[in-house]
């Protein structure tokens, strides 16, 4: 009887000691109800401009983001997940961008994260959606390109969401009746805006007395700006839509030209970049956006502190819009059980309500973003909560 004691003792003791071992190896993340939840990788591919001129605006704060919640996701995400990244540098082109795409599907990942601009979407995407891996844009915010297919995300506002209620607000604030709007007639984002601010002056009873085109990486629009400068009576406000090269040097031309402070500039997605950029001629600009670093969601402000702490550098919306982006595929990768991009996907629509530093966070039935635009205005040489 002693010994069957013995026995059953020693078998106990072996029974704590794997149970201790298992809680303490890297291969095994819990033990609950004696099943045991194994740890698993999923591939994940990146694609921003790593080089090339979109590379400092965009592509380099675009990977500081999803490099920060990488580390945070495999040090603390429940379920076992970890990423991995298949990096690709699209080289601020189209064609760079279509054939990173190419590349990562050929590799076999279940999802695609990146891709600033829209341009570049809008061509390379569809490779994704052929093949039937998810796609999912941190930045991109032309209206309608979720539209290419079921695989399609973006969690950058669309702008056919953000102008809206940001013609409707800074109007009923400045009082205009007239504006001039001045765009890149060859870049898909700039475009957009364009159209999405016309249908929201008709919808205002604005009148737009200027529409001015330039290309893209031309850097003299003196010639518009004087034009615009020239009206009478001139507008209320001049609305830029541009990409963060040709934006920065409009605004500094502004001052050249002598536009006066009574035309109100407003500039969607102005990044502190572009402040810093066209010192005092920015002053007073107002901004409509998707997150301000001063915000007090949950998470922001150890997301600002962990990004200056890691970068010496203020964070910028796109990696803050990356941030999320990555945290968000991965609650819908632990949500789905699996590493099939179909159930990704599946797991990913459902995505409701999902707090992230841009706010509580879902996507409509075509995968766009839905959560609160946000109006800043410059002041002082920063941002400040406008509206």
């Amino acid at each position: 009887m002693l010994f069957r004691n013995l026995k059953m003792f020693a078998f106990t003791l072996a029974i704590v000691a794997l149970v201790v071992g298992l809680y303490g190896c890297e291969k095994v993340t819990k033990v609950v109800d004696d099943a045991v939840i194994k740890p698993y990788t999923v591939n994940v591919g990146v694609i921003v401009s790593q080089t090339g001129k979109d590379a400092d605006a965009y592509g380099l704060p675009m990977q500081r983001g999803f490099e920060l919640a990488l580390e945070e996701i495999n040090n603390d995400m429940p379920g076992g997940l970890s990423i991995t990244f298949s990096s690709k540098d699209d080289l601020s082109s189209e064609e760079g961008a279509i054939a990173a795409v190419q590349e990562l599907v050929d590799e076999g990942v279940p999802a695609i994260v990146g891709i600033a601009i829209s341009d570049y979407l809008e061509d390379a995407f569809p490779i994704a959606q052929e093949a039937g891996v998810v796609a999912f844009s941190s930045v991109s915010s032309a209206a309608g390109l979720s539209s290419i297919g079921d695989y399609v995300f973006r969690a950058g506002l669309a702008v056919d969401k953000i102008i809206p209620p940001g013609v409707m607000l800074t109007q009923a604030k400045l009082g205009y009746t007239n504006v001039a709007v001045i765009y890149d007639e060859e870049d898909t984002y700039s475009v957009s805006v364009k159209d999405e601010l016309q249908k929201a002056f008709d919808a205002n009873g604005v009148t737009v007395v200027a529409s001015e085109a330039f290309k893209t990486n031309d850097t003299d629009f003196t010639a518009q700006l004087t034009n615009i400068m020239n009206l009478d009576p001139q507008p209320g406000a001049l609305f830029i839509a541009g990409l963060s090269q040709e934006m920065t040097e409009i605004i500094k031309q502004t001052d050249t030209v002598g536009i006066p402070d009574t035309v109100h500039l407003i500039v969607p997605d102005l990044s502190n970049k572009e402040v810093q950029a066209a010192g005092a001629a920015v002053e007073g600009a107002i901004t409509l956006t998707n997150w301000y670093s001063k915000s007090n969601i949950p998470g922001n402000q150890e997301f600002v502190q962990k990004y200056m702490d890691a970068h010496g550098i203020e964070a910028e919306p796109w990696a803050a819009q990356s941030y999320a982006t990555l945290y968000i595929l991965a609650d819908a990768i632990v949500k789905a059980e699996t590493k099939d991009a179909a159930g990704i996907r599946d797991a990913l629509e459902q995505t409701m309500d999902f707090p992230t530093l841009l706010g509580n966070f879902s996507f409509d039935p075509n995968g766009e973003a839905l959560y609160d635009p946000i109006i800043l205005k410059v002041n002082g040489g920063v941002f400040e909560v406008y509206e």
